[in-house]
């Protein structure tokens, strides 16, 4: 049987986290369908389209669709799950949402946050915080999986997949979308991009956090946050790296006044090459880092920036 992958995007672009994860549903065997589900969306199903490795690009186009309504993707995706093996979506915010809802409505387990694939029903997922793995064999017919984009490649471009108009039942929902805030940036998404540049409390303001924007724009990287640093309001939620934020795994990954409590690390341990700067020898983040700098990032980082400027 094929593979269904819900498709994540917004403001009519395809997210890169959605090409991840038809890269890990390709690893599961059958043809990869992938469901673009929202209003006006067909430039979003055009760029599906073009998704190597994807045989058939599921368009449901409904003005109810719009803002991703929980309980109608829930419904929509129900009505269709007869014809797939696998239902894959992204462990992002949709993804988090919507797929345990319909493993409940279809009577099975969902399997989370899935690292690697080692088989149809076989798969690896952190636990305790990221700490430790674990492989485990899921013997059920049908699979509901959610994916680490950060885990997975992207898929390449060259594809030239069917379109397919989905009929839209039922999409009630009990909830109501009232209003978007979004963080304005043109620096790479968080979870895919190959180098993060995250800042802790220990800046002490928004205003001192702008260091690490700066630093991040001379070097292309995403912006990253503990999450004392967002309650702190020093950046926005949506650049918060830990258990209850993002997950990245950047080729490198520079920490900048973060001790490193095992909340953050779980959001930030698969990264590649970690660079801390901290005046604490002995915090988790420079004991753990390949490289660390011990001293005042007020005088470090200003430093780093003006040598980058040249």
């Amino acid at each position: 049987m094929s593979v269904l992958v819900l498709a994540d995007h917004d403001l009519g672009n395809l997210s890169g986290a959605t090409t991840r994860a038809v890269s890990a549903a390709a690893q599961l065997g059958g043809e990869v369908h992938v469901l673009v589900a929202g209003s006006d969306v067909a430039a979003v199903a055009t760029q599906a389209q073009a998704l190597a490795g994807v045989a058939k690009v599921l368009v449901a186009d409904n003005d109810a669709l719009a803002d991703a309504p929980v309980e109608a993707l829930t419904g929509l995706i129900g009505t269709i799950a007869g014809d797939y093996a696998h239902i894959l979506g992204i462990a992002g915010a949709v993804g988090r949402d919507v797929l345990p809802r319909l493993a409940a409505r279809l009577g099975i387990q969902p399997v989370t946050d899935i690292t690697a694939i080692l088989g149809p029903d076989r798969f690896v997922r952190p636990v305790y915080a990221g700490n430790a793995f674990e492989t485990l064999t899921s013997p059920q017919d049908r699979q509901v999986l959610s994916v680490r984009a950060s885990s997975f490649a992207p898929a390449g471009a060259g594809g030239s997949a069917e379109l397919v108009a989905v009929p839209i039942a039922d999409t009630a929902s009990l909830a109501r979308f009232i209003a978007a805030h979004r963080t304005q940036s043109d620096a790479p998404d968080l979870q895919t991009a190959r180098i993060v540049v995250s800042g802790g409390v220990a800046l002490g303001s928004r205003d001192n956090f702008r260091m690490i924007e700066d630093l991040a724009g001379l070097v292309g990287a995403a912006v990253g946050a503990t999450r004392a640093a967002v309650d702190a309001g020093y950046a926005p939620n949506d650049w918060q790296v830990g258990q209850t934020g993002k997950v990245v795994a950047p080729d490198l990954y520079i920490g900048i006044g973060i001790s490193g409590a095992l909340q953050h690390q779980a959001g930030m341990l698969g990264a590649k090459k970690i660079v801390a700067i901290n005046t604490d020898a002995e915090s988790p983040l420079m004991k753990l880092a390949d490289y660390a700098y011990q001293g005042d990032l007020f005088e470090a980082v200003p430093a780093l920036i003006a040598a980058l400027k040249g």
